[in-house]
């Protein structure tokens, strides 16, 4: 017991340690730079895709049109909604501060 305890501690250190490097980068060009070097081509257009059905899922498109869309398959769009339903929060918390950013931006343009 107590090395299966040890163990998922390490793995919070470690997950830590990434998150963390993640929090240190400050422009876009940086953060597209460490993840085309941390992450293959396919799990980054998982990513991308996930958070555009996200982002079409938040904002009411029904399943068929994000199918068509995105070319996601139907259990990735459930998944995603899942997440937004009952997850830890994060599409939520990302998806707010994005339209936050955008509703600043539009304002700064009239």
């Amino acid at each position: 017991m107590v090395r299966a305890a040890k163990s998922k501690i390490a793995k919070k250190e470690k997950s830590d340690l990434l998150y963390q490097a993640i929090l240190t980068l400050e422009t876009e060009e940086e953060c597209y730079h460490f993840f085309q070097d941390l992450c293959t081509i396919s799990e980054l257009r998982s990513m991308e895709q996930r958070y555009e059905v996200a982002t079409l899922l938040n904002d009411g498109m029904i399943y068929n049109d994000i199918l068509e869309k995105t070319g996601a398959s139907s259990a990735t769009i459930s998944r995603v909604n899942r997440s937004l339903i009952n997850g830890a929060g994060g599409y939520e918390s990302v998806l707010e501060k994005m339209q936050e950013k955008k509703e600043k931006k539009e304002k700064k343009e009239q």
